[in-house]
């Protein structure tokens, strides 16, 4: 299943007007940079403070089916330590790889899980 970036990106707009909560504009950004090739499985998001910052942690699980998307999933695993996220009113603290999972019977398939923290900038 692959998501209609138009939508997607209507969609990160409406986020972006009320920056409350970062998730949509996260996951809009996560599927440009899997090239509009992933599948969202799953997302989770709970609130994360230090004695400084206070933010929020997101877990990510996407999916990739068929070859060309999983070298699009390849491309986003290289991508993500060194991307710079454009999230209004967020800072990426951290983007990293958590796990992934090949499978490549009956059809090729990867599943990339992710962790993000997004702090609230000032």
């Amino acid at each position: 299943m692959q998501h209609d970036p138009a939508i997607l990106r209507t969609l990160a707009a409406s986020a972006r007007r009320s920056s409350r909560r970062p998730w949509l504009a996260l996951l809009s950004a996560l599927f440009d940079l899997a090239q509009g090739q992933a599948e969202l499985l799953r997302h989770s998001e709970r609130n994360w403070a230090s004695a400084t910052f206070a933010g929020t942690r997101h877990t990510v699980a996407l999916a990739f089916s068929g070859a060309t998307a999983i070298a699009a999933g390849e491309e986003l695993i290289a991508a993500l330590p060194d991307h710079e996220f454009a999230i209004p009113g967020q800072l990426v603290a951290d983007a990293a790889v958590l796990s992934v999972d090949q499978v490549a019977l009956p059809q090729p398939c990867m599943v990339v899980e992710l962790g993000l923290l997004l702090l609230e900038e000032a």
